[in-house]
């Protein structure tokens, strides 16, 4: 390590100097030394592909996402700070974590779920946010009077980013909401908390998914957002124009909507490929 130990007392004082904490000093310099003993040479002998050969080392090891950035974060010091390299740090790319494909629910399965919550009011309410593809708190928030069933929508108040929105109120729906009038008789919130003064919690909706996927028998996790999920990707699946369900959804951005077409299975399977198009013997002639 004593070759290391000009570079390491230069490194020392930059980040003395840029105020970093001894934790992130620290951090910095264990990333380095471990990307010079990795070559067995100092670092600053080291180019952007030995870099890319670290990183890509440390991704075959199994090093989590924070760590991999971390160590970028340490290298863009080193050359860009340090070794006064100040068009490399840009090439040294973050590691992006691999985004996970939604959970979504089939549809006998959204109905075997829905059966299984307990307690009228808990099965009203996410029954309402399939239905609407709404979000915990959306649901929870609903007052009597956002159920229009003169023009059939229900009207979403301050929704995320404190937007306001329509969304179709099911016939379906509207039956169900309405046998659960008859029965709760609620005056202002349409789902009241055990106080009526106050909507119920979405914390009480997220504990009855919770008991709902444990008594269904379902082998995935269900909370209110896999319904809204699920209503998204269901709509996909039915032929829904993406713009339709960024409305529905509430999506400031048509992209955030787009990660459904990911999940939308029948949508892929009814998409011809191109090899439908061509006139191909893979038999060869006798």
């Amino acid at each position: 390590m004593t070759e290391m130990s000009p570079l390491r007392r230069r490194m020392i004082e930059d980040m003395t100097v840029r105020n970093l904490s001894p934790a992130t000093q620290r951090s910095y310099l264990h990333a380095v030394a471990k990307f010079g003993r990795f070559f067995s040479r100092s670092p600053d002998k080291l180019d952007l592909e030995d870099v890319r050969t670290f990183q890509v080392h440390l991704v075959a090891g199994g090093m989590s996402w924070p760590a991999l950035n971390q160590t970028v974060c340490a290298l863009r010091f080193l050359y860009g700070v340090t070794l006064k390299q100040a068009d490399l740090p840009e090439r040294i790319p973050y590691a992006r974590e691999p985004q996970r494909l939604p959970v979504v629910l089939g549809a006998d399965e959204v109905v075997q779920f829905l059966e299984a919550v307990s307690g009228l009011k808990a099965r009203a309410a996410l029954t309402t946010a399939y239905a609407a593809g709404l979000r915990a708190s959306e649901a929870a928030n609903l007052k009597v009077s956002d159920i229009d069933s003169s023009r059939m929508v229900i009207r979403i108040e301050q929704g995320k980013g404190g937007r306001d929105r329509y969304v179709m109120l099911s016939p379906q729906l509207l039956g169900i909401l309405r046998s659960y009038w008859r029965v709760t008789r609620p005056a202002h919130w349409l789902f009241p908390g055990r106080d009526p003064v106050h909507p119920i919690h979405p914390v009480v909706l997220h504990a009855a998914c919770r008991s709902a996927c444990a008594a269904s028998g379902i082998g995935k996790r269900v909370t209110v957002h896999t319904l809204r999920h699920s209503f998204a990707t269901h709509l996909l699946e039915g032929g829904t124009d993406i713009r339709i369900i960024q409305a529905l959804l509430g999506h400031r951005n048509v992209n955030t909507t787009a990660r459904y077409a990911h999940v939308a299975t029948s949508t892929i399977r009814g998409t011809p490929s191109p090899l439908d198009r061509l006139r191909l013997e893979v038999t060869p002639p006798a």
